[in-house]
């Protein structure tokens, strides 16, 4: 068991951003941060940026006494796992690799899904207990099904609204990077806005159009809990989401950590 006067380090790493926090030895979470995924950092590199938001909230490497990694970058990994093992002294919890979660996972292949997916499926059951669809708003906006019993059986996987806006701007050489935020009106009166309306509405009719496609495969009224970067101005648009967890992959690595067996390497 971590030491009650240490802290846990726990760490989301996603295709564009990577979400840092902090926990205490009563599980409340100290702090959190969101920095941008870079496959080309050194271990020594994520020890100084790690040193530096730490001290920024008057905290210190050596109070960690356990990490826990999810990871969809492959090669930041590594990276992650020698800053772990040179700076702080510990071998990081990987989910995945020596860290498994004790949720059945109904896939044809269940090494394919994402860590990511388990560790938020994993806390959003232990919150609500009961059958849910989370749908996690990142560079890819993905769509799991947790059924009653809390089996994962699977899901849907959309690009993201920032891959969208991003190929828009590219694609149309008069059209501006833009800002994700809802416009005043759908039925804009300039370029932005309209662009606006058309990348946020979109979208929530495309969530909307998946969680009730969804909704009539599987039966009954699952609960819709929306996570991720953009999940609080999306949610707002949309019919479906019922609950917003902003952290909900950070507070499923904690309970991965609670749920591990004893002799787990950390």
């Amino acid at each position: 068991m971590i030491d009650t006067d240490k802290m846990l380090l726990v760490v989301d790493v996603g295709n564009t951003n990577t979400v840092v926090g902090v926990f205490d030895g009563a599980d409340k979470l100290v702090h959190s941060w969101r920095i941008r995924s870079d496959a080309s950092r050194t271990d020594d590199e994520y020890a100084m940026l790690l040193s530096r938001l730490l001290e920024y909230r008057h905290l210190r490497l050596e109070q960690i006494g356990a990490v826990v990694v999810s990871c969809v970058v492959p090669p930041m990994l590594d990276a992650l796992q020698w800053m772990c093992d040179k700076y702080l002294g510990l071998s990081a919890l990987v989910v995945g690799r020596n860290l498994e979660a004790r949720m059945a996972i109904e896939y044809d292949n269940p090494a394919e899904v994402g860590a990511d997916r388990i560790v938020n499926a994993v806390a959003a059951y232990d919150k609500y207990r009961r059958a849910m669809i989370v749908v996690d708003f990142g560079t890819a906006t993905t769509f799991d099904y947790i059924n009653a019993t809390g089996a994962y059986c699977g899901g849907a996987i959309a690009p993201g609204l920032g891959i969208s806006a991003d190929a828009l701007h590219r694609r149309a050489s008069k059209l501006p990077r833009v800002e994700l935020v809802a416009p005043p009106l759908v039925v804009a009166k300039n370029t932005v806005h309209s662009m606006q309306s058309g990348l946020l509405y979109g979208y929530a009719g495309l969530v909307d159009g998946i969680v009730a496609r969804m909704k009539d495969e599987v039966g009954g009224a699952p609960l819709v809990v929306a996570t991720g970067g953009l999940a609080v101005q999306i949610a707002a648009a949309t019919a479906s989401i019922d609950e917003v967890e902003p952290l909900l992959t950070l507070n499923g690595l904690l309970l991965l950590y609670r749920q591990r067996p004893q002799d787990a390497v950390h």
